[in-house]
């Protein structure tokens, strides 16, 4: 029951990442139906920029010991504000000018500026003759912006469940931001705006919506809360690999099926499969360890706790191609 209830807890956290980083490829298929592949590289931008404001900020300041609290959502805000502008700039130099181009082309475009990203974040930008950003093709540690402290501990015979600061800061945060983002979605202007120009770009352009700009803003929501995913899943694992290491491509690829698996272009499918999959994924791996492994030599589990996700996404495509709580889309001719 421990071991459950352990899994369990981390299985919450890295849902409510998935679910973050899923809800910006979401946004922008809702708007311009197409998959913005370099999507999870603004996840990875949002990690390494918290990273280098963090290290430039302690520098700065000369923090040694415990950071102040005002740190981390320093931190945050800096590293949303940086992936909101990127945001802005693909969409404006990249996907704009490509609006009424065929699909094939804006998958193209959206595999190059992937590309790109991942090919200027092992990059070093020189700022100071003794000062560069710490970008670059060597892993590294993010600073410990948060204690590694036990908010809850519960005892099972031997074993304990620890419930940490970390885990409950990023099941909180993401929470707020989705929320957040339900609020600006269903119950402002401009969410009415975005689910216009999701329907009908034309029709919503003769009543009046700036499409160009409600675009705009989609792709820098997007943007922010995939920072916001990298700020904190770098909070809850430290080591962060560069930017083409492969550990970030799955993570994008498991937000990207949970934003399918949820119903692509359904914002709250995109939160019911961010923790979906997450669920699938580490319990799979805990009942594999539990049953299974103990007919083979070698435990097998952590090596196959990818292939409980793409399993999923596999079965939810022949049972029901549009999501769990997508809606297919029927055209009148």
């Amino acid at each position: 029951m421990a071991d459950f209830l352990q899994i369990l807890v981390t299985a919450v956290a890295v849902g409510s990442l998935y679910a973050l980083i899923a809800l910006g490829y979401t946004m922008v298929y809702g708007i311009l139906k197409f998959i913005n592949f370099a999507h999870s590289d603004v996840f990875v931008l949002g990690a390494w920029t918290g990273f280098t404001a963090s290290t430039l900020l302690i520098s700065r300041f000369s923090i040694s010991g415990p950071p102040p609290l005002w740190l981390g959502p320093l931190v945050l805000v800096t590293a949303m504000v940086v992936c909101g502008l990127v945001g802005f700039t693909i969409e404006r130099l990249a996907y704009k000018p490509l609006r009424k181009a065929p699909r094939l082309n804006v998958l193209i475009t959206a595999i190059g500026v992937s590309l790109l990203l991942q090919n200027v974040g092992q990059l070093q930008f020189p700022i100071a003759p003794d000062l560069a950003l710490p970008f670059g093709a060597s892993p590294k540690r993010m600073p410990e912006l948060l204690p590694d402290a036990a908010l809850l501990t519960m005892s099972f015979g031997d074993n304990q469940v620890v419930i940490g600061l970390v885990d409950v800061i990023i099941v909180v945060s993401a929470i707020t931001l989705m929320l957040a983002l339900e609020v600006l979605v269903y119950r402002t202007r401009l969410g009415a705006a975005m689910r216009a120009v999701s329907f009908n770009t034309d029709n919503a352009a003769l009543m009046g919506i700036p499409v160009d700009r409600v675009i705009s803003i989609t792709f820098v929501t997007g943007a922010m809360l995939a920072a916001a995913a990298g700020f904190l899943y770098s909070m809850k694992y430290p080591g962060l690999n560069q930017p083409a290491h492969e550990v970030w491509v799955l993570l994008g690829l498991k937000a990207f099926v949970a934003a399918v698996v949820g119903g692509i272009g359904n914002v709250r499918g995109a939160v019911l499969g961010g923790f979906l999959i997450a669920l699938i994924e580490f319990m799979g791996q805990f009942v594999w360890a539990r049953t299974l492994d103990q007919w083979f030599s070698t435990s097998m589990a952590p090596t196959l706790r990818d292939v409980y996700v793409f399993a999923v996404l596999i079965i939810v495509l022949l049972v029901k191609p549009t999501g769990l709580l997508g809606t297919p889309i029927r055209e009148k001719v």
